[in-house]
C-alpha cells in the first residue's frame, strides 16, 4: 500500500475535487516536487545552448509556468476555503463554548460589509474607552 502523509490523510474530503486538492497539495508542497520543480529548471536551462537560446525555447518555460501557476490557483484556493471554514467553525464553538461571549459574532463572515463595519465601529469603540480608562489609571498612579 502506498504511504501518504499525514497532513494528506487529515485533509481528504468524500468530494473528487476536494479529494485531490488534498492530495496535491501534500504532494506538492513537499520537497519532493520543489527538488522536481528545480531539475525541469536546470534541464531547461542546460539545453538553451542546444536550442540556440530561440523563443521556442524560451516559450517552453514560460507556457509550462503558465499552465502550472494557473492550476495552482486553484487547488491553492479550494485549500485556502477549506482552512477558513474549519477556522470559522472552530471559533464558532469557542464562542458558544464562551458564556461571556456575545453569540451574536457567530457566523460573522457571512454578514455584509455594512454590517461588519459596523460591529468593528463599535470595537473600535470599546477599545478608545479602555484606552481612556488606563490613561485616567496611569495618571492617577504618578
Amino acid at each position: 500500500m502506498k504511504k501518504v502523509s499525514v497532513e494528506v490523510q487529515v485533509r481528504t474530503t468524500n468530494d473528487w475535487f476536494g479529494h485531490f486538492a488534498a492530495l496535491a497539495s501534500g504532494w506538492l508542497g513537499s520537497r519532493w516536487a520543489f527538488a522536481g520543480a528545480g531539475m525541469v529548471i536546470v534541464v531547461w536551462a542546460v539545453t538553451g545552448p542546444v536550442f540556440h537560446y530561440s523563443d521556442t525555447w524560451q516559450l517552453v518555460i514560460n507556457t509550462g509556468t503558465t499552465i502550472v501557476t494557473f492550476l495552482m490557483v486553484f487547488l491553492i484556493q479550494n485549500t485556502q476555503n477549506r482552512d477558513a471554514r474549519a477556522i470559522n467553525l472552530k471559533l464558532n464553538e469557542l464562542i458558544r463554548a464562551i458564556d461571556k461571549a456575545g453569540d451574536q459574532m457567530i457566523d460573522i463572515e457571512n454578514l455584509s460589509d455594512l454590517e461588519l463595519d459596523e460591529i468593528q465601529a463599535r470595537y473600535e469603540k470599546i477599545k478608545a474607552e479602555c484606552m481612556q480608562r488606563q490613561a485616567r489609571g496611569n495618571r492617577k498612579t504618578i
